[in-house]
């Protein structure tokens, strides 16, 4: 092989979507995939070997056969998007082997193959590669101008004079109970960064385009312009629970917010995880040392006789008079052709998703 050639790996969307938030510091304090301490020690204790917070492995996987067998420690290996474009270039420390049982069991507390993010990992090839990105001189993978930095973030923040910024994840259009908490939220902080994943999320879930169109309308009707930011967040979605939630809280910590919106089910799929588990994980972390304030919610409900949005703390009514409303219980009305109804979301949000989807 001419020693010229530069070694390459193929990056997948979910690998892409990586070494973009690497790239613009989302990720901070990493500066490229984990090397095995890196990685074991987030499996086992949800910190870096050095103390630092940080829950979810983020790694690199390739095949041990193929283009990539001939990859080894201490190459310098250029990383190519979907289109042949260099987004980066790994420094390779180490080539490891790892579980992925174990890892399942660790990062989504199951290794059933019917949990989404069980599937993704087990179609992983079986070797992984740790080591620092360098991104000099290349194309960005973000692409998409909805996507606005951590720098850019934290200078619109400073520019608008907010000390105290509350974010808000989201893989769903935002329903009342949704907004409900936002604005329950910033009653208490300067400004709302509402801040949607879109990168790869599972099939059934509503296109990132239509859920684009659908925090817009809502912005542009619900909420004052001078409190609210939209952004995208370019990250794959891995469905973990309770670690995602910490993940998902660490990231905005980063985007520059000093307080995070933890739901119910946050970052759930299926019936996997208990209803408020992503709430109890915050307290496995010492008081101040994830740089961000989690903003714990019940379950928001419509209810019929107060004519508007509750929780158990807040509403007196049983629960007949409660609709309760979720990213779940809307897919499954779109998928039946019916138009989500006005308890559940603003008439601008239901027109949006009524186009996409040709329901009544």
């Amino acid at each position: 092989m001419d020693n010229d050639v530069r070694k390459t790996i193929a990056l997948s969307p979910r690998q892409c979507a990586d070494v973009e938030l690497l790239r613009v510091g989302g990720y901070r304090p990493l500066e490229g995939f984990m090397c095995e301490s890196e990685y074991r020690s987030v499996l086992h204790n949800m910190h870096l070997p050095d103390g630092e917070p940080w829950p979810m492995p983020i790694t690199l996987a390739m095949g041990s056969d193929g283009g990539e067998q001939n990859i080894a420690e201490g190459d310098q290996v250029d990383l190519l998007d979907g289109a042949g474009r260099r987004v980066g270039t790994i420094h390779v420390q180490q080539r490891f082997g790892y579980d992925k049982e174990a890892e399942a069991t660790a990062v989504f507390r199951t290794t059933d193959e019917a949990h989404p993010g069980v599937a993704a990992l087990y179609a992983q090839p079986d070797e992984l590669i740790g080591g620092p990105v360098i991104f000099d001189d290349v194309a960005s993978v973000g692409d998409d101008l909805r996507h606005l930095s951590p720098a850019d973030l934290q200078k619109s923040f400073a520019d608008r004079g907010w000390r105290t910024v509350v974010g808000f994840q989201t893989r769903n259009p935002i329903h009342r109970a949704h907004e409900y908490i936002q604005k329950t939220a910033l009653e208490i902080v300067d400004g709302l960064l509402i801040h949607p994943l879109v990168g790869v999320t599972k099939e059934d879930d509503v296109p990132a385009d239509v859920r684009w169109e659908c925090y817009e309308v809502l912005m542009n009707g619900y909420f004052p312009s001078n409190r609210v930011i939209l952004s995208a967040l370019p990250a794959a979605m891995r469905y973990a629970g309770p670690r995602e939630a910490v993940f998902h809280a660490l990231v905005r910590r980063n985007y520059g917010c000093t307080h995070f919106i933890v739901g119910r089910d946050h970052a759930g799929v299926g019936d996997y995880y208990g209803s408020y588990d992503a709430q109890e994980i915050f307290k496995e972390f010492d008081r101040g040392e994830l740089g961000i304030e989690p903003l714990f919610f019940e379950h928001a409900f419509w209810c019929t006789s107060c004519s508007g949005m509750g929780t158990a703390k807040t509403c007196p009514h049983d629960a007949a008079d409660h609709v309760f409303l979720s990213g779940t219980r809307l897919r499954a009305l779109l998928s039946e052709g019916r138009k989500a109804p006005p308890e559940f979301t603003r008439p601008e949000v239901a027109a949006v998703l009524a186009a996409a989807y040709g329901t009544a």
